[in-house]
């Protein structure tokens, strides 16, 4: 029996909630395919860090790069400095694991959660292919004179060709791949905004270079503004988008809304071929945590993602196929906190769909 180490970081809020949902239907997986998953739990979270002091270390990391994949639930405490924690293992994995890939699918299952009149399924099925590790979210900067009226802030976004030119080829592939599952031509679109910020000539060039080696795949440049307005207005141009850290960052965002919202949502941290992370992209909203109504749809879907990823796509189908059916169904009226259901609810139904499309 194939085994995987699987380190699991539940962290804040409502993160420890979605995560329990998460390994419950993929436990069920587990038993349908007859693959074993290692379980390691990490206690690295916002309230971790306020009995403890402890941030995630190098050894940490090192530590972590051993496993087969990180399942990760959410950082974000109140009482916590914004960002602290969430950079020291959010970013601690980008960065110490090189996960220079951040993969966002944008699909939606079900018409009715589409926001956008006379849009439906058929209509929104694209991938986001974000660059991770480099941009403005490199951490270089820092303050000047904090705290007094002469206060400056300065921070620099780093572009590399390598760094450009790897997201570049893993949208192209990942282009190739959707194709054939989809019997339609591929389609890559790079976002930048090339037009105001000259920096950005890196993405329109490597983009161009690295497209004479995919000719037949259909190739469009869109800058972010424009970019924001197709989403809405013509979500269905749409295959693989590839950009830059912080569009990147923001547009997945609005993809989620377009998919029935941040309760669905789910992304992969990923470096081909060594270990990578999985998780939903919404926050740990602690309004809701220990009240068991938060969706835990994303942190199941970043459950199949992460089977996808490890070789199991027959396990990550399952997943997916389970959700879809409850969402079109209407049987999950919806992908928030106010669908009725209660999160141990949601888990539940899909562990069960799980199970009932294995008989069939």
């Amino acid at each position: 029996m194939k085994t995987y180490d699987i380190g699991v970081i539940p962290g804040d809020g409502i993160g420890p909630e979605v995560i329990d949902e998460g390994l419950k239907v993929l436990r069920a997986v587990m038993k349908i395919e007859g693959f074993d998953c290692n379980i390691i739990t990490y206690p690295h979270s916002g309230a971790h860090y306020l009995k403890t002091k402890e941030l995630a270390t190098d050894n940490l990391i090192d530590e972590w790069s051993n496993l087969d994949a990180v399942f990760l639930g959410a950082i974000g405490h109140p009482d916590v400095e914004v960002g602290l924690v969430e950079r020291s293992v959010i970013l601690g994995l980008r960065f110490g694991l090189d996960l220079y890939i951040n993969l966002r699918p944008i699909k939606l299952y079900a018409k009715h959660m589409c926001p956008i009149k006379e849009k439906g399924p058929e209509d929104i099925d694209f991938v986001i292919v974000r660059e991770n590790t480099e941009g403005l979210y490199s951490q270089i900067g820092g303050f000047l004179k904090q705290g007094t009226p002469d206060e400056t802030s300065i921070v620099t976004g780093v572009y590399t060709r390598k760094g450009v030119e790897r997201a570049v080829r893993y949208a192209f592939e990942l282009a190739k791949e959707r194709s054939k599952e989809k019997s339609t031509p591929p389609s890559v679109t790079m976002v930048d905004k090339a037009n105001a910020i000259r920096s950005h000539d890196l993405w329109a060039r490597t983009f161009a270079e690295v497209g004479e080696e995919y000719k037949d795949t259909e190739q469009d440049h869109a800058y972010v503004d424009a970019c924001t307005m197709w989403m809405i207005k013509n979500p269905e141009w749409f295959d693989v988008i590839v950009t830059n850290n912080l569009f990147g960052d923001i547009i997945t965002d609005l993809g989620a809304i377009l998919q029935g919202g941040m309760g669905i949502a789910a992304s992969g941290n990923i470096h081909p071929g060594k270990t990578s992370m999985f998780e939903p992209i919404h926050g740990s909203a602690p309004k809701y945590a220990g009240k068991n109504v938060a969706c835990p749809l994303g942190a199941i879907m970043a459950a199949g993602m992460m089977l996808d990823f490890l070789g199991e796509k027959n396990g990550g189908k399952r997943i997916e196929d389970a959700v879809a059916n409850l969402l079109s169904s209407g049987v999950i009226p919806s992908a928030d906190a106010r669908s009725g259901l209660s999160t141990t609810q949601v888990g539940n139904m899909v562990t069960e769909a799980v199970y009932k499309n294995a008989e069939s």
